[in-house]
């Protein structure tokens, strides 16, 4: 069922619901204000037909009792009106409705103004006491004010009516152009949904349907966004892996056709070797960035002394920086720094860091591993005196491809795919990964672990 159905039908609800109470409560407030205004006006006959039958003689019949002489148009009044009366002494017998109490008060000289039961139904009774031994009594039938209060009712609830049905359309209206923002809202995101990118809705409509629309438009852009670093990332990856898969398909084929000569097997060997490592690695951390926060993604947390772990990788990366003639420094304190982590993914992410700055870092430049404690967490710090990152490059350091895709042909890249695993990697290691700049005046990349105690 659509929201414009479901409006209308709850909006018509409503205005069943209000015109139903509406007449419930008309039709009491009606009643008592018809019965009440019929009892006044009985009253006031009652007493201007007294004085005129105070002041007249014999004459025209009234129906019941001895004939009085009455003004023309008050008689016709009581006619018009079902108006009967009667016309008492302290002999006669109480008229139907009447009871003997209410005659002996009356005759006393006590108003009356009463409801009784007649032949014919109830009544409205009004009794007044007259010169000498007489008095009158008006009875005006109880249907005759119902019908009157029926009538006002029934005019009063057509027009309810009326008003319900001419809501029904506009309530139809008025949610179809409510819900119009909702409906491009829909076919927009179906159309994100199946690829399209050029996508832009109107804000209009209220202000939490206008809401929906803004929040489409930044998803639209954003959607774009991701999928243009997904595809830069797809290519640079494709690229990183090509190079070694041609050199290995190249030396293969050589070695295959017998033209490398004996005495450059072994370096062909090692080449190979060397190139076969290099899409390991590269297929490795694609699997490692497509498995953190998976279920299968496997971490072995031990209690490790953090110090030992960068003093190994220390070891390693000075002899690779002496290589390509780049300084190398390690500083660790004397004192052990204990985090429960697993210290080959944590070998990992310093890896991983060393060679970013190492990519980066011209010759004489200078890389350094620092190892400290700040209160409960152990922060290791790799620096370089490389090209630095702006504070936009630090915003998105750690998504994949991001840089790749900034700086690609202006200065040494990769894939990307190392700081997005050290991000997501120091993370799964309960700490967290932080890029900025270095007072050596290159990036400073930072990872912070709680230490255990």
């Amino acid at each position: 069922m659509s929201i414009v159905t479901r409006t209308v039908l709850l909006t018509s609800s409503v205005a069943v619901i209000v015109v139903v109470v509406a007449v419930a409560v008309s039709f009491l407030l009606i009643n008592a204000a018809a019965l009440q205004q019929s009892r006044e006006r009985l009253s006031r006959l009652t007493d201007i037909t007294a004085a005129a039958l105070d002041r007249g003689g014999l004459g025209m019949d009234m129906g019941l009792g001895p004939s009085f002489l009455l003004p023309k148009e008050l008689e016709r009044t009581l006619v018009a009106e079902q108006i009967t009366g009667y016309i008492l002494s302290s002999d006669s017998v109480p008229p139907p409705g009447l009871s003997d109490s209410e005659m002996q008060k009356l005759m006393g000289g006590t108003l009356i103004s009463s409801q009784g039961i007649s032949s014919g139904g109830p009544v409205l009774i009004e009794g007044r006491k007259m010169s000498g031994d007489s008095a009158l009594v008006l009875q005006l039938p109880a249907k005759v004010v119902g019908g009157s209060a029926q009538a006002l009712l029934l005019r009063f609830g057509v027009a309810l009516l009326l008003g319900l049905l001419i809501s029904i359309p506009i309530g139809y209206w008025a949610s179809r152009r409510l819900t119009r923002p909702l409906r491009a809202a829909r076919q927009a995101a179906n159309q994100m949904a199946s690829g399209a990118r050029d996508v832009l809705l109107i804000e209009e409509g209220p202000s939490e349907i206008a809401d929906i629309s803004e929040a489409l438009n930044h998803l639209n852009t954003a959607l774009a966004v991701a999928e243009g670093r997904q595809r830069e990332f797809l290519l640079s990856v494709s690229h990183e892996l090509r190079t070694p898969l041609t050199a290995v398909k190249g030396y293969g084929e050589a070695l295959a056709d017998g033209v490398i000569p004996p005495g450059e097997v072994t370096r062909t060997g090692v080449t190979l070797a060397a190139e076969a490592a290099r899409l390991d690695r590269l297929v490795t951390d694609l699997l490692d960035l497509a498995r953190i926060g998976a279920v299968n993604f496997q971490m072995t947390p031990l209690d490790t002394d953090l110090c030992e772990v960068v003093r190994e990788a220390g070891e390693v990366w000075a002899d690779r920086c002496a290589r390509d003639r780049v300084q190398f420094r390690c500083d660790t304190p004397n004192n052990p720094l204990i985090a429960h982590v697993d210290p080959v993914r944590l070998r990992q992410v310093i890896d991983n860091l060393a060679e970013n700055a190492l990519r980066v870092s011209p010759v004489g430049s200078i890389i350094v591993l620092n190892i400290f404690a700040d209160g409960p967490f152990a922060v290791i710090e790799v620096r370089d005196s490389g090209p630095g990152l702006t504070p936009e490059d630090i915003a998105v350091a750690f998504e994949p491809g991001a840089l790749h895709e900034r700086y690609r042909g202006v200065r040494p890249v990769g894939t990307g795919l190392g700081l997005a695993l050290v991000g997501r990697m120091s993370v799964s290691l309960g700490g967290q990964a932080l890029a900025g700049q270095a007072p050596e005046g290159g990036a400073r990349f930072t990872v912070r672990l709680p230490l255990v105690g």
